[in-house]
């Protein structure tokens, strides 16, 4: 059963940052009361591309802080931002729920608002210039330690102290844990890529992964999302 609070909500504006030309809004801060969230996540939060970043399957982004212990053992103590609220982009900063313990499809309520897994994280070249490491996002897939997106199914308002509570589960053999897996370790299981497939809590990218790995007989390239930017 989860039923935990929320211990940081975090929301941020675009700017420059990257290679020249290059804007993000990675960048999020803390606030301090309930902010408004619809279809596509809290209504006070950016994003800067919109093609891979937000949108209604990927409204809000929740990281766990329980990851920080391994971080700061894998990378130390001096990489900026690491073991912060937020450092990873995150929207929900909570302790006590990781990927093992969260279902694709979960229905949890936070504060007013009815949140649903969608999917995991896929881990871009933000999170290099990020953290000043040059293969984290690398790092982030092969860990799996990437945290989630959920769907707004319904409107409300979330903040700092509220709870998280898990009220629906039904997919409970899909934790985010073993999807994680199919898309970054055992790649061509095709059985458990059809079953991906057909999973209808499945942001539609994700689903769109599975079938074209089908089809195609190959793991999409990875190297310009992982990469420099």
């Amino acid at each position: 059963m989860i039923d935990l609070e929320i211990s940081s909500v975090l929301l941020g504006r675009t700017a420059p940052f990257g290679p020249p030309g290059r804007s993000s809004a990675i960048h999020k801060t803390p606030v301090d009361g309930p902010c408004a969230v619809g279809a596509n996540g809290f209504l006070d939060d950016e994003q800067a591309d919109r093609r891979v970043h937000g949108g209604p399957d990927k409204a809000i982004h929740h990281y766990p802080m329980d990851h920080s212990a391994a971080w700061r053992a894998d990378l130390g103590d001096d990489v900026p931002f690491l073991g912060t609220p937020g450092a990873f982009g995150e929207n929900l900063s909570t302790t006590g729920v990781t990927e093992a313990d969260i279902c694709l499809g979960d229905r949890l309520r936070a504060g007013t608002a009815l949140l649903e897994v969608a999917s995991g994280r896929q881990p871009c070249w933000k999170l290099n210039h990020r953290f000043g490491v040059p293969d984290m996002a690398k790092r982030v897939q092969t860990t799996a330690r990437t945290g989630w997106y959920y769907r707004v199914i319904e409107d409300g308002a979330i903040g700092p102290g509220d709870r998280l509570t898990l009220v629906e589960r039904p997919c409970p053999g899909w934790p985010l844990a073993r999807l994680l897996r199919v898309l970054y370790v055992d790649t061509m299981d095709r059985a458990a890529l059809a079953e991906m497939a057909a999973l209808p809590a499945l942001a539609q990218s994700w689903k769109t992964l599975a079938e074209r790995r089908l089809e195609r007989s190959a793991v999409e390239d990875w190297t310009g999302r992982l990469g420099s930017g």
